[in-house]
């Protein structure tokens, strides 16, 4: 048997704003440990879960393509080669998602056991998970589909509930699914809390990607017609593949729950109780109550300095932060937008995100540190007609062959060495030498070293937008 993770990372996470952002999702942030979200679901599950008759293959992963370069660094730095990264033109929900890995997999595979995990949760114990999909493993390779609930700590409203049915024969606990329950009022949560028949749905699955897919055309038609045209007129480009674009768009977006789950004939669902430590770190307060106490059950992470402040969580990125006098508070600093709410008001934090889109703030889509495929770059002063950016270019980097029509640039290489070319000619900086770009002279900055280049650029002109650009040669394919 074939086990075929599938990492879903689609979402946005708006509810942990500032940090994440539109262009920028919390499962590119590491808010538990040194990985990312997206790092800590790629290790999880590995070769450790192989035995003699089962095989772990290379993740499939899902994703937007706005941040598809991101992706593929992070999962480059976890030492983690994925057998495809999906592009999504289009945000559909997890249902298309899945529905494109599982063609995918059914094509690349002989119709291999889908592990499915969202790529923005935190899991406290991984060996736990794993043992649960290994015994998940035994149903969804006989037809089965297969959930996973977390034995509930609290009566919790902000969750989707599974209700389980007969136990059923074999390890690990699985039961029958019953039902699935939508979010509950706090007096319907503490029932299903007080009675023991209800879990917490993970929002993780198992499958044989043959079954997914039979459910789906039984049940959603429409919505796995839309996915099969657009995975016909895929593309590779390198390791991503692009799916139709017009095709995906029309798709209804809908949720895997929604689309099948719910809806499931009888003694085809299973749920595995799983206690491990699972979060979807839905909003502020839940990564207080993950996170570390410290003095007066404060959580802490960076440059912070409390006084009189108790049961708070305060995150610094870029300078001190000092609480005084407060209760129950998310303070979240990061260098261009500052977060202070109560804990009990967190659920406003998407709302204060979509007032900053109706007014135009760039802040709710993007940090001021911008990546891009070759690396990033960090916008550290700006005003009139100048801006300030440090710039990073990953080692064998490069960027494009491109010249702007209202602005110069000056370079200055702090760390590494660069290779520029400015109009016709090509020459090696090292750190502490510099170089100046005239308006409308083509140009181009590689890093042909082992290391990091870092440079820092000082734009002067009458117009500094993003989009003063033409650029002439590109490695990764952008016009």
């Amino acid at each position: 048997m074939n086990l075929q993770p599938v990492i879903l990372c689609g979402g946005s996470g708006t509810r942990l704003w500032p940090l994440s952002r539109e262009q920028h999702p919390k499962q590119l942030l590491a808010l538990s440990g040194e990985d990312t979200l997206l790092q800590a679901t790629a290790r999880r599950v590995d070769n450790s879960l192989s035995t003699a008759s089962r095989n772990v293959l290379a993740p499939i992963v899902v994703g937007n393509e706005n941040y598809r370069f991101i992706t593929a660094e992070q999962l480059r730095q976890a030492d983690v080669v994925p057998a495809t990264v999906i592009l999504e033109p289009v945000g559909r929900n997890t249902a298309p998602a899945l529905t494109l890995a599982a063609l995918f997999a059914l094509e690349a595979r002989d119709d291999p056991v889908l592990v499915v995990m969202p790529a923005d949760h935190i899991i406290g114990d991984v060996e736990a998970l794993r043992s649960a999909i290994a015994h998940g493993s035994v149903y969804a390779e006989a037809g089965k589909v297969v959930t996973f609930g977390i034995r509930p700590t609290h009566p919790e409203t902000g969750y989707g509930y599974i209700r389980a049915g007969a136990a059923l024969a074999g390890q690990g606990g699985g039961r029958a699914i019953s039902t699935f329950v939508e979010k509950p009022d706090v007096t319907t949560a503490q029932q299903y809390f007080d009675s023991g028949e209800y879990f917490w749905n993970s929002g993780i699955f198992m499958m044989r990607a043959s079954v997914w897919l039979d459910q789906l055309n039984a049940m959603r038609p429409d919505m796995a017609q839309a996915c099969c045209i657009a995975f016909a007129e895929r593309s590779s480009d390198g390791n991503f593949l692009r799916i139709g674009e017009k095709a995906f768009a029309d798709c209804p977006a809908v949720s895997i729950d929604h689309a099948v789950m719910e809806k499931l004939p009888a003694g085809v669902g299973v749920v595995i109780p799983l206690d491990a430590g699972w979060s979807d770190v839905g909003a502020w307060d839940a990564l207080w109550q993950l996170g570390t106490k410290g003095v007066h059950d404060n959580v802490l992470h960076g440059d912070v300095i409390t006084l009189a402040t108790r049961d708070s969580l305060a995150i610094s990125q870029s300078r001190l932060v000092v609480l005084v006098g407060l209760a129950d508070t998310v303070v979240v600093e990061t260098p261009d937008a500052v977060l202070v709410a109560h804990k009990s008001q967190m659920q406003q934090v998407k709302e204060a995100v979509a007032q900053l889109k109706l007014e135009g703030r760039p802040e709710a889509d993007v940090h001021r540190k911008i990546y891009r495929p070759w690396g990033y770059y960090d916008s550290i002063d700006a005003g009139s007609r100048f801006q300030v950016k440090r710039i990073v270019v990953y080692p064998g980097a490069a960027l494009s062959l491109q010249l702007h029509h209202q602005r110069a640039e000056h370079w200055v290489v702090v760390r590494g060495t660069a290779r520029v070319t400015r109009g016709e000619e090509t020459f090696m900086l090292s750190e502490n030498e510099s170089t100046y770009i005239p308006i409308g002279m083509r140009h181009r900055l590689e890093n042909p070293g082992k290391e990091p280049l870092e440079i820092i650029e000082v734009q002067s002109g009458t117009y500094l937008g993003e989009d003063d650009i033409v650029r002439f040669e590109d490695t990764y394919g952008r016009s």
